[in-house]
């Protein structure tokens, strides 16, 4: 893989990745910006004791453009985009409208592909192998940074979702603080280890293989299953079967692995429904603290689930889940699993 990494007009830092050496990504960014705005705030609730982030700058931000005025389309003759070359692999660079930005963390863009017409789903094992690479390089870079507590990596797919740029991309959170979902996974399995001397992430892992109606897909590296308590009608969990802290600590047969297995699960998704338009989803890379005594413990983990829960419904968030965060599924676990396994690939 290479690496290649300058700046824009504003002062964000552009990194081009290509599987191969030769390409020259370096192009100048010709447009007149301003500096971007960073006015980010970290408040703690008294109560929950939760961190949350007041970024109130975002409410400029673009919103739902047309293809061809897409910012993470290549730049060509007639338009300069958020990204000056006229081509590339995968590129990650600096979110323009920030949620986190200097004292308070940083927040990346990474597109996938130059085609704003395809998906994920649509990419070849190679590609994907490289944009797993520079999820990697991402977290290694980012974590060594000073204030850095955790990194965390996803995508949002789909109108259902909220995105608002319909260009196949993900983005990279720096967080200064340990997200509130992760805090919560690490006091359970320091509880859990102190009341057995096991790893909870393990034991459920072994369960969910050994019981095996909620697995999903079993390959020699990684085991995909719906959760015993699924929040969403159709989630899925993908573990590497050897734990592992975060992605800068995978094992080289799960690195090889996970393109073939990531890409399956994306496409039954997309068959889960009898609709043109591809599955809405969240992706959700689960990692350790970047140090600390949690990173002992803890277990690597991607967390895929899509809002909708048949052809025609979606799945909103009712009072009880957004207001007491008390989830309701429509969907068993265990039905959600074999409708996964029967749209596998033929």
């Amino acid at each position: 893989m290479k690496r290649t990494s300058t700046l824009l007009a504003d002062g964000r830092e552009i990194l081009y990745y290509d599987a191969g050496g030769g390409a020259a990504r370096a192009v100048p960014d010709t447009r007149s910006l301003d500096a971007p705005a960073a006015a980010s705030e970290v408040r703690r609730d008294p109560l929950l004791g939760d961190s949350v982030v007041i970024a109130s700058h975002r409410q400029g931000r673009t919103h739902l453009p047309p293809a061809d005025a897409c910012p993470l389309c290549p730049s060509t003759g007639l338009r300069a985009s958020e990204v000056p070359a006229g081509d590339y692999e995968v590129v990650v660079f600096e979110n323009r409208f920030p949620s986190l930005a200097g004292d308070t963390g940083r927040c990346e863009v990474i597109c996938f592909t130059p085609d704003h017409r395809t998906s994920f789903a649509e990419l070849d094992e190679e590609r994907a192998a490289l944009v797993l690479a520079a999820w990697t390089d991402r977290t290694a870079e980012l974590s060594a940074r000073d204030g850095v507590r955790q990194v965390y990596c996803f995508e949002n797919r789909g109108a259902e979702i909220g995105v608002t740029l319909g260009h196949p991309h993900g983005q990279i959170y720096a967080f200064p603080f340990i997200t509130p979902r992760t805090t919560r996974m690490l006091a359970t399995v320091e509880a859990h280890r102190a009341r057995t001397g096991g790893n909870l992430f393990e034991e459920v892992l072994a369960a969910e293989r050994a019981e095996g109606t909620r697995v999903v897909l079993a390959a020699g590296h990684w085991t995909a299953f719906v959760p015993y308590a699924a929040r969403w009608p159709y989630e899925v969990h993908l573990y590497p079967n050897r734990r592992t802290a975060d992605l800068t600590t995978l094992d080289e047969d799960a690195r090889a692995e996970f393109p073939r297995v990531y890409l399956e699960l994306l496409r039954r998704f997309d068959r889960l429904f009898d609709r043109p338009e591809p599955t809405p989803y969240v992706s959700a890379w689960h990692q350790a603290p970047a140090s600390g005594e949690g990173r002992a413990d803890f277990a690597l983990h991607l967390e895929l689930f899509t809002v909708r829960r048949t052809a025609d419904k979606l799945k909103y968030l009712a009072g009880t889940e957004a207001g007491m965060e008390a989830y309701m599924n429509d969907v068993r676990p265990e039905d959600a699993a074999a409708r996964l396994r029967a749209v596998a690939t033929r």
